[in-house]
């Protein structure tokens, strides 16, 4: 963490030796692979479009690699091979892979309707009770009877959406499917995926996702449809002036994105949201699996863990494997993996990855190959910036502890602090001014800015609507692994907000600048987000049953964030950070207990929001540390 680096796009490469690199490699796969395009029969008569790269080498058979995606297979075209994916699939094709990708029903050149989240269907009664794992089993079985000189082992994988589709597969799998690696896997989109998180819907994400992605498709196509236009000034701003979430529909969308008007309509965690979450349905997976994620993934960071302990738990014996590196959403395969933001890794995480992690545990069960055993997880740790190979996750050697809030901003793993005749720290929280996400101006258009996950958070540390906790500087180097438990003893003077806790690694005032510092970067008391989360309120007894807060009224919210295995160093310090609001990744609560894809604007109100320390009300933060 001693050199600032500029996380752009794949590599950090000139782009000039960049597009040298993979033009090179595009030959090299038109050298060795020849294309075959094919529409694959399911079994209720829809055809879905695949495109098939096979080795021209005919001296062994070799196994099929399978990426089912919603983004297209592009290019089209038996001649035309691919350049932008293609670094994620080098290793694969220099160990002569046949490389398989399909469009998803209903997407692009595939025949049939497209369903997002398409829910699993348990209790099959006809051939026109489909699925994604049924459209995955029916491609698998003709693939290893139709494809030329296969070894009759098949290996799905894929990222975000298409580590939905490698989840999918595994359940009630063809016989021939002997490995899949879901990767940064949507699991739950309500609960913490990148649709909501806790109940909070993730605005800006999604606005600019399905103003495209939701779209709909008039008939097969080869090209993107160009997607809802809209001003781009800076995202803070385009999105404050948008007003309530219902005027989205009003001046946008207008009712042409179906998806979004669902989510509109089902604002609770019903039915229509519990039919997608795809953990429950983990049971019997005969594959081997291994479940990759990163831990600054702004993304699908819950359904990483979560997808990983659903098999764990329901498939007793198992072959489950579970990998966490220092990446953003899909890292791991699209940049070399040195550096995240001003974060330096000292080591190129993503090679690491990609050529000892993920090639040999395909080989292993596709290839017979046993030159390298994989641990049961395999685990970055951030802060001393070194690889652990760990029996489980969480490891077994780690102790719960709380850190306790008190008085005047400290942070202690003590209650006997919090005897202060203070019983609160409070702030107003106003709609009109919420506190952002990040200090980075980011058009409007753009998903979101991704290194926000690591980003210095001095900016937020001084607004007054935003309560900041520090520990003394730690005597020697602490490492936490595993989930953090947040217990907030709190009120508002609404009847419904958000509460976001953000743990910080604060670093030491005497801190060295990187060298060279092109962008003038100040790491003394650079203050790095760990890992933050946010809550809505009127969930605290249920997602599918929301309550008002009760205004005044001291109120228990605990929620879970995601693990973390971080190091702060000796030195150091632990931060935490509370605020109502994180904007515009998440849409601004009216603090008021409303249905807030309907909220009018006279329904946003300020609030006064105040978190208790005493010994009967012991906000604290659980850890866990490892011994």
């Amino acid at each position: 963490m001693k050199k600032y680096f500029l996380f752009i796009t794949i590599i950090l490469l000139p782009l000039n030796l960049f597009a040298q690199i993979i033009n090179n490699d595009s030959l090299y796969f038109a050298e060795h692979y020849t294309k075959k395009e094919v529409q694959i029969p399911m079994r209720d008569g829809i055809k879905l479009f695949t495109a098939i790269y096979s080795p021209k080498d005919k001296t062994e058979k070799h196994p099929i690699i399978i990426w089912r995606t919603p983004y297209s297979v592009a290019p089209y075209g038996e001649d035309n091979f691919p350049t932008r994916r293609l670094k994620s699939f080098l290793h694969f094709i220099e160990a002569n892979y046949i490389i398989v990708f399909q469009d998803v029903r209903g997407r692009f050149m595939s025949e049939g309707n497209y369903v997002n989240m398409r829910p699993y269907i348990p209790n099959k009664k006809s051939k026109k009770d489909i699925d994604e794992s049924t459209d995955a089993y029916d491609t698998i079985d003709w693939l290893v009877k139709n494809v030329d000189n296969n070894n009759g082992k098949v290996g799905v994988w894929g990222i975000s959406y298409p580590g939905f589709y490698a989840t999918m597969a595994a359940i009630d799998a063809h016989p021939a499917l002997i490995a899949v690696s879901p990767q940064a896997p949507i699991a739950d989109w309500f609960i913490g995926d990148d649709m909501h998180h806790n109940g909070a819907f993730a605005l800006m994400m999604n606005f600019n996702f399905f103003s495209v992605f939701g779209i709909h498709r008039d008939s097969l196509t080869t090209h993107w449809t160009r997607g809802i236009q809209h001003p781009s000034p800076n995202a803070y701003s385009f999105f404050l002036k948008l007003g309530p979430l219902s005027n989205i529909n009003n001046k946008y969308f207008h009712h042409q994105i179906a998806f979004w008007d669902s989510t509109a309509s089902h604002s609770n965690y019903d039915y229509y949201w519990q039919k997608r979450n795809s953990l429950p349905h983990f049971k019997n997976i005969k594959p081997a699996v291994l479940t990759v994620g990163g831990w600054f993934d702004g993304e699908d960071l819950y359904g990483t863990l979560k997808t990983y302990h659903s098999i764990e738990q329901k498939n007793i014996p198992n072959n489950n494997k579970i990998v966490m590196g220092p990446w953003p959403h899909g890292g791991w395969a699209r940049s070399n993996g040195e550096s995240f933001g001003d974060m330096n890794f000292n080591s190129k995480t993503g090679e690491f990855y990609r050529l000892n992690i993920e090639l040999p545990f395909f080989n292993h069960y596709l290839l017979n190959d046993n030159s390298k055993e994989l641990p049961e997880a395999y685990i970055f740790e951030t802060g001393k910036n070194k690889w652990h190979k760990f029996l489980k996750w969480p490891p077994e050697n780690i102790v719960e502890e709380k850190i306790y809030l008190s008085d005047n901003g400290k942070l202690s793993f003590s209650q006997t602090g919090n005897n202060s005749v203070k019983p609160f720290d409070e702030y107003l929280s106003d709609p009109d001014k919420p506190v952002p996400y990040t200090s980075h101006i980011l058009d409007s258009r753009r998903f979101y800015y991704k290194p926000y996950m690591v980003e210095d958070q001095r900016f937020a540390s001084e607004r007054p609507d935003v309560l900041v906790y520090e520990s003394d500087a730690l005597e020697k180097d602490l490492t936490i692994a595993g989930p953090i438990k947040v217990d907030l003893f709190v009120s508002t003077s609404g009847t419904d907000c958000d509460w976001v806790v953000k743990i910080i690694d604060v670093f030491p005032d005497d801190e060295p600048n990187p060298k060279p510092n092109p962008n003038n970067i100040e790491m003394g008391n650079y203050q790095m987000l760990v890992r933050g989360d946010i809550f809505r309120s009127k969930y605290r007894n249920g997602f599918d049953k929301p309550e008002p807060m009760i205004p005044d009224e001291v109120t228990e919210i605990k929620f879970t964030m995601n693990d973390v295995c971080q190091t702060f160093l000796k030195g150091h310090k632990i931060m935490i950070q509370i605020q109502s609001s994180w904007f515009p990744l998440f849409d601004r609560n009216p603090q008021k207990f409303v249905d807030i894809y309907k909220a009018k604007e006279s329904d946003f109100q300020k609030a006064i929001q105040r978190v208790y320390y005493t010994q009967d009300y012991p906000s604290n933060i659980k850890i866990n540390i490892l011994k």
